[in-house]
């Protein structure tokens, strides 16, 4: 049964009309969400370029493999004029800390209808988002937008969100070469899988007090779209791994001085990607950069997939590390990524790192083709569940932050 959330009567330009916020109805409202969204394709602002995702006839996508999730959708009359996102879940607020979990619900997807907008419908999504946020135990909420998009940042930092700019992360993309796989030196670095036993020791080890690590990170690595995790160490170490050297166990008690893990989920079986509003110059130059690769791939020639038509993306989570050698360790871990993704048919490899975290040097990536985001966050209790750290909204930035796949 549909669950009428809030209604209300507000001037859509047509003298007035109900708008009823409630939760999203898979049989009835599916190809009026997918309209809203196609009437809101977003690109990166100052250009003509616009970015399309195909959700693949899948609107809850994004939020299907997070632990508590909701979709709300705005209607006048039989129309769906906006809809909004959301999940809730068990973060680590950094700090140090390994004991600093507190709720945090995450508000994404927010989209109203063109025509319909600067009448309020956009204000009483997220109001109803927050108050089932509220009802969820949820301490605090927090939003990603792009940074250089102005009129967002505006919206949720103003008077009626009342979000504070939090954090401030890079998107990182690189192509997936159609021609032919990077080679990695062995002499520089080995990489090992890790089963998800393995790869949960050690991120609890590592990461339970970076920002935002998801305190269920065991169903994330768990969940099919995890391609595996990847752990890229010196070739001795490897040896020693492979030989009995006490696998993981040893390797905590006695990591060696430098190392780099990172894994691999398979966003393109969520939703696809397609750049649309490109010259034609630019088509060619890609194509002319994919021909050249594919008759010369001994040559390495850097080529530009086809990013004009829906294609994949293998985004890397998890990334870390420790060394004056793990930047070089992460650049391995990129190559291995790209190889896989190459094979799979995904076009383009993305990871979103902190602003700060010294790995960032150690990921390939074409600047033109990433984006710098904002996390804007706001505090949702009245008291404090994340004990000495006081109130997460107000904490100074790690090196790291933690991107939840489930939700990218």
């Amino acid at each position: 049964m549909v669950v009428v959330v809030d209604s209300s009567v507000i001037d859509d330009g047509d003298g007035g009309g109900e708008v009823v916020v409630r939760e999203f109805d898979g049989g009835r409202d599916r190809a009026g969400v997918e309209q809203v969204e196609r009437a809101c394709e977003v690109g990166p602002s100052g250009t003509k370029l616009s970015l399309f995702t195909d959700l693949l006839g899948d609107p809850l996508c994004r939020i299907r493999h997070s632990p508590s999730s909701l979709m709300l959708v705005a209607e006048i009359g039989a129309e769906i004029v906006g809809v909004v996102r959301g999940c809730v879940k068990a973060v680590s607020c950094g700090g140090g800390r390994s004991d600093t979990f507190a709720k945090a619900a995450y508000l994404l997807g927010l989209r109203v209808a063109p025509r319909h907008r600067r009448r309020g419908v956009g204000t009483k999504l997220v109001a109803r988002m927050e108050e089932w946020f509220v009802q969820s135990g949820a301490e605090y909420a927090y939003v990603a937008t792009d940074r250089d998009n102005e009129a967002s940042v505006k919206l949720f930092t103003g008077p009626v969100f009342g979000y504070s700019k939090f954090r401030t992360p890079s998107l990182l993309v690189h192509p997936v070469f159609p021609g032919h796989d990077l080679a990695t030196p062995r002499r520089d670095a080995a990489v090992l899988r890790l089963n998800v036993r393995d790869a949960e020791l050690l991120y609890r080890r590592f990461f339970a007090a970076v920002e935002f690590f998801p305190r269920d990170i065991h169903k994330v690595l768990s969940n099919p779209l995890s391609l595996g995790t990847f752990l890229a160490v010196p070739p001795d170490t490897a040896k020693s791994w492979r030989d009995g050297g006490g696998g993981v166990e040893g390797f905590l008690a006695s990591p060696p001085a430098s190392w780099a893990v990172a894994s691999v989920w398979n966003s393109k079986e969520a939703f696809r990607m397609e750049v649309r509003g490109a010259p034609r110059l630019w088509r060619a130059a890609a194509r002319a950069t994919r021909a050249a690769d594919r008759a010369a791939p001994w040559l390495g020639i850097p080529s530009i997939p086809n990013l004009f038509e829906p294609f994949g993306i293998h985004f890397v989570y998890g990334l870390g590390g420790e060394g004056p050698g793990a930047p070089r360790l992460v650049r391995a871990l990129f190559r291995h990524a790209h190889n896989a993704a190459r094979r799979a048919g995904a076009r383009v490899v993305a990871t979103e790192v902190a602003a700060c975290d010294p790995l960032r040097d150690g990921v390939p990536h074409w600047p033109r083709l990433g984006a710098d985001d904002l996390w804007c966050i706001k505090r949702l209790a009245d008291g404090y569940g994340d004990g000495a750290l006081g109130d997460w909204t107000k904490a100074s930035p790690g090196k790291s932050i933690f991107v939840d796949p489930r939700e990218f």
